[in-house]
């Protein structure tokens, strides 16, 4: 091959080469997800566990066992299973109960995930004359929560003998700390309503009117605490029955006279 043959092809190679990459040069960017595209997955990020059963959450159970609550105590043992089972046996929700009767007997469980453990809890407690310990029930709360977070507490009960002015002092606290209360009253105690709408309002709970006529009523409205106690709001509006819609209604304010 000639040598001017030979330059030719050197020449022609040289200019088929890829220039060099410049060190300055940006880095190809992968093609961003829409605004529209991050909500949706955050949405969904929200949703994840927040309907009933997904969740977790301490729930406190508080009744009164004194006399006056003999007649309708296996009443409170099926709403409590009923409670149970809205989230599912398996579920995330750990219920303590907690009772008071006799001479300042107040007494509290371990907390418990099985129906059937807390039911036999109950059906062993007889109920024993006595005042009632509203406010021990408050200040058991107030400790477990700064033990380890409670998803809300429970009140079932009939009459208030104590000091309201302490018993609201206590509710607030709770609301404070992001507990709420909510009150089942049995009967239509003129003063035990009163100390338990204010202690509903001043933890941003609610309360609720309790009798044999209203129990498969409230039976739901304890069901929907439970999805409370698991997800919070969220679970409520995702679940979406109408017991939920009233209970977020008590809870943010809408209605406190419900169950007259």
């Amino acid at each position: 091959m000639r040598i001017c043959e030979l330059r030719h092809i050197f020449s022609r190679m040289k200019q088929s080469k890829t220039p060099a990459t410049r060190t300055d040069a940006k880095p190809a960017q992968k093609p961003r997800s829409s605004t529209g595209d991050v909500e949706a997955f955050l949405e969904k990020a929200r949703s994840i566990g927040t309907v009933a059963g997904g969740g977790h959450g301490r729930l406190v159970l508080a009744l009164d066992a004194t006399m006056s609550r003999q007649p309708t105590w296996d009443l409170a043992c099926r709403l409590q299973s009923e409670m149970f089972d809205a989230v599912g046996r398996a579920g995330g929700l750990q219920v303590q109960l907690v009772y008071f009767r006799g001479f300042g007997e107040c007494r509290a469980s371990k907390f418990v995930t099985d129906t059937g453990a807390l039911t036999r809890l109950m059906t062993g407690i007889e109920c024993r004359g006595g005042r009632t310990q509203i406010g021990k029930v408050l200040s058991h709360a107030i400790k477990e929560n700064a033990g380890e977070k409670i998803s809300a507490l429970v009140y079932i009960g009939d009459a208030m003998e104590e000091e309201i002015d302490d018993l609201a002092d206590k509710a607030g606290t709770l609301g404070l700390h992001g507990v709420p209360v909510f009150l089942f009253q049995e009967g239509h105690d003129g003063v035990a309503e009163q100390a338990y709408r204010e202690i509903a309002r001043l933890s941003r709970g609610a309360w609720f009117r309790f009798d044999r006529q209203s129990a498969a009523t409230l039976a739901r409205l304890l069901s929907s605490i439970a999805v409370y106690a698991t997800g919070g709001f969220k679970a409520l509006e995702t679940r979406n029955r109408p017991e939920d819609r009233l209970m977020l209604e008590h809870m943010r304010g809408g209605k406190q006279d419900r169950g007259r």
